[in-house]
């Protein structure tokens, strides 16, 4: 049997790992572009008494910000009124085969009426379909959550080759900010 060092190489320059430097190195509009063409999300909040919370949820993309159907009294609902602080973490699927890139953020989320007007506006122009399309701007106990664009967005296999991703995984970390 065989053991495999799992330990980065070192860089011979400086003597630290190369983990420590990332390879990626996304731009602000092909992260953008990628989260627009998803419509699927990780949300996460948390409660009053910060107890964290993750779900996977649909979401539409609209002028940057990302825009979710929900039940008011959900826990997502019910924690977003309580904290507006939310994070979303978008898997990126580049091939059917390797792992799924990521894009991650932080922001704050609002809670919307499904009678809200700029709601309907998006709905009537066809911009949020991914989250009116099934009956949600009659769903009596619906809401939406806003979330607003991110000022930055952390990334991980996004900005290098599927080839460098799979090879260099401790190196594939990437941060964006917005111009």
């Amino acid at each position: 049997m065989t053991t495999t060092d799992h330990t980065p190489p070192l860089d011979g320059a400086t003597g630290s790992a190369l983990a420590d430097a990332s390879l990626a190195h996304p731009t602000w509009e092909d992260v953008v572009r990628r989260i627009a063409r998803r419509s699927y999300c990780v949300l996460g909040t948390s409660s009053p008494v910060h107890r964290p919370h993750s779900a996977g949820v649909l979401y539409a993309e609209a002028d940057g910000a990302l825009y979710i159907s929900i039940e008011r009294d959900s826990r997502k609902g019910r924690n977003i009124a309580a904290n507006a602080h939310v994070s979303v973490n978008v898997p990126i699927r580049r091939l059917p085969v390797g792992p799924p890139a990521t894009a991650m953020y932080a922001s704050t989320a609002e809670l919307l009426p499904i009678d809200d007007p700029h709601i309907l506006e998006l709905a009537r122009d066809g911009r949020i379909t991914a989250v009116t399309s099934h009956g949600e701007l009659e769903h009596p106990a619906g809401a939406f959550v806003r979330i607003a664009p991110p000022q930055v967005v952390h990334t991980y296999g996004l900005g290098l080759s599927l080839l460098t991703f799979i090879r260099n995984p401790l190196r594939a970390a990437g941060r964006v900010e917005r111009p």
